[in-house]
């Protein structure tokens, strides 16, 4: 079928009907795997077609149908460069906030950020990083969380830019929230996450930042005080931000009474070395 050229007509047939939509949705579908046979398939023939039917009235099952599409594309390191658009990546970040095609949204668009095209379509979205946060707050939604937090994980490597958005966008008593939480994957994930903000943290209050008097040597006396008194500033701020974000955590789950004080025993027993902050 694809030698005989079905794509380049599939754009031209399409049916404004629900049920026409969804037959050339399961078609398309059924294409775009050969791609995981190694089998030329032009995307840029798909692409329009898949986009179209994302962004009409089509049917859940319809969209999740186009979704699969875009994913299996995705596989093929040939296809990123048409993929990675600012209309791709937009429609699939509108996609990922809607729970039921969230996995899927976001799975294509971890295939993409893993390419410095797919990267940058994505740092440059005006949904970065606000989307993916929102979804890392989704309990019931733990292969979301887990894929959101890889994306973020992709974005914040070696970007001081991409941490400085997500810390203003509130992630980190998010994050602490999802490693307490979360599923072990997205646990990991997180305290990864957790782990950068807390080292940027300590650089930004290190020995180099702030006023420094070039008269004091390294290992003065002064020079010892000022460190010992940034780390004991760096323990406050971390335990006061635990006991606040796990108070909260605490209301939300409802809990009996003994699942809270086990919660409040672990936030007690643990240091800003085994639970990053």
């Amino acid at each position: 079928m694809v030698e005989a050229g079905i794509l380049s007509k599939l754009s031209k047939n399409i049916g404004v009907d629900e049920l026409a939509k969804h037959e050339f949705a399961q078609l398309i579908m059924s294409l775009s795997s050969l791609v995981n046979a190694q089998f030329p398939i032009d995307s840029s023939k798909i692409l329009p077609l898949v986009l179209h039917m994302l962004e009409s009235d089509s049917s859940v099952d319809t969209k999740m149908l186009c979704l699969g599409t875009l994913y299996n594309l995705s596989t093929v390191i040939d296809n990123v460069g048409s993929l990675a658009k600012d209309e791709v990546v937009h429609t699939l970040l509108k996609l990922s906030s809607m729970k039921v095609a969230s996995e899927k949204a976001l799975a294509t668009l971890g295939n993409l950020v893993v390419t410095l095209m797919g990267k940058k379509a994505l740092e440059s979205s005006p949904m970065v990083p606000e989307c993916l946060i929102e979804i890392l707050t989704w309990d019931d939604k733990s292969r979301s969380q887990e894929l959101s937090a890889y994306i973020l994980m992709i974005l914040a490597h070696q970007s001081s830019l991409q941490r400085t958005k997500m810390a203003e966008g509130g992630i980190v008593p998010i994050l602490l929230k999802v490693a307490l939480l979360g599923s072990p994957l997205a646990q990991k994930r997180a305290l990864k996450l957790l782990q950068w903000f807390k080292d940027e943290r300590q650089m930004k209050m290190g020995p180099h930042s702030g006023p420094q008097s070039r008269r004091l040597s390294f290992n003065s006396p002064a020079k010892h005080g000022e460190a010992d008194e940034g780390k004991k500033l760096m323990k406050n701020m971390v335990r006061q931000s635990l006991y606040k974000n796990m108070e909260t955590i605490t209301r939300r789950a409802n809990g009996d009474s003994t699942s809270s004080s086990k919660l409040k025993l672990l936030v007690i027993s643990s240091s800003s070395k085994s639970l990053p902050y």
